[in-house]
């Protein structure tokens, strides 16, 4: 297959190298990186890939690869997506499969006007970027599927796809297709809409989060309403279950919004508790907790951009 990965930080890079690694019993897959600052080549450094150091370049930017491109894995920040996508469409395959892998939801409504199918997947790898080198910090689980805030053909046309599930879980294991993405689309978005706005908050790793009982409850309170006027059968109790068990699980690590506001980067809190937010607003519902949240993160923002020379 014919594949072109767009956006190469640690996510990306990881799958150029997944992709790579093909059974030798199966056809190999071409790959490339697409880069914003085009290059002919990227170079992909990764400490612990299988237990091995992974060290390879990977062609770039190939115009033509793009064209015959099957499959575009995006990689991308949540901010990033529609103008990169869109960019691109000229070029791309009406017939290529764009599957977005990425925080938050909302991206697809403005990409409701190309021909593509596209796929949504949700993540659970753990990977950071330091210094050039990527590192691997936990294996996760990848679900795909088509989303319901698809037209219905579209919709229709990517279930059609569910053989990618199979092709992608042979290079980067677990991979599953999903007739029902929306539920756990949801769940990802809820633990987003507490952990990162949170630890960016008050500055502190994702376990520390057990300090703020209060305001992980409340945030999980009016997600939940806000889930169930979206049709998610999911009970608050589950949710928070959901919320808890990744703090848990991810306790020692530094959440890519926290992240992004120590290093004064614009963080993907539009498409976190932005879409939240909005959603509420169809419903006329009102979430002063994530509205409050969304103020600080934006008023940060707004900030050190102010301070950024022009």
């Amino acid at each position: 297959m014919k594949i072109t990965v767009l956006g190469c930080g640690a996510i990306g890079q990881l799958w150029l190298a997944a992709l790579s690694q093909q059974n030798p019993s199966q056809q190999p897959h071409h790959i490339q990186a697409w880069l914003k600052v085009p290059q002919p080549f990227f170079s992909v450094h990764i400490a612990n890939f299988q237990g091995k150091v992974f060290k390879r370049s990977f062609p770039a930017n190939n115009e033509k690869h793009l064209a015959e491109s099957e499959l575009l894995l995006v990689c991308l920040k949540a901010w990033q997506v529609p103008d990169a996508i869109n960019h691109l469409a000229s070029q791309l395959s009406p017939h290529c499969t764009i599957l977005l892998l990425h925080n938050g939801m909302g991206t697809q409504d403005k990409l409701f006007s190309l021909p593509n199918p596209i796929l949504a997947g949700v993540t659970t790898h753990a990977a950071y970027q330091e210094n050039g080198v990527v590192y691997h910090k936990s294996q996760g689980i990848t679900h795909l599927g088509s989303t319901a805030f698809e037209p219905d053909t579209k919709k229709a046309d990517a279930e059609k796809l569910s053989f990618l599930a199979d092709i992608l879980h042979r290079a980067l294991p677990d991979v599953t297709w999903l007739n029902d993405i929306d539920t756990i689309r949801w769940l990802k978005l809820a633990a987003n809409c507490v952990i990162n706005p949170l630890t960016a908050l008050y500055d502190c790793k994702n376990g520390e989060l057990s300090n703020h009982m209060t305001q992980v409850y409340s945030l999980c309170d009016e997600i939940h309403q806000v889930m169930e006027h979206d049709g998610i059968q999911l009970t608050k109790q589950m949710v928070i279950d959901y919320v808890m068990a990744v703090i848990d699980q991810t306790s020692e690590n530094s959440s890519s919004m926290r992240q992004d506001i120590r290093a004064d980067r614009r963080t993907e809190i539009d498409y976190i508790t932005g879409f939240l937010l909005d959603r509420a607003k169809m419903h006329d519902l009102v979430l002063p907790e994530n509205t409050h949240i969304y103020r600080y993160i934006k008023s940060r923002e707004e900030e050190y951009k102010r301070l950024k020379p022009h």
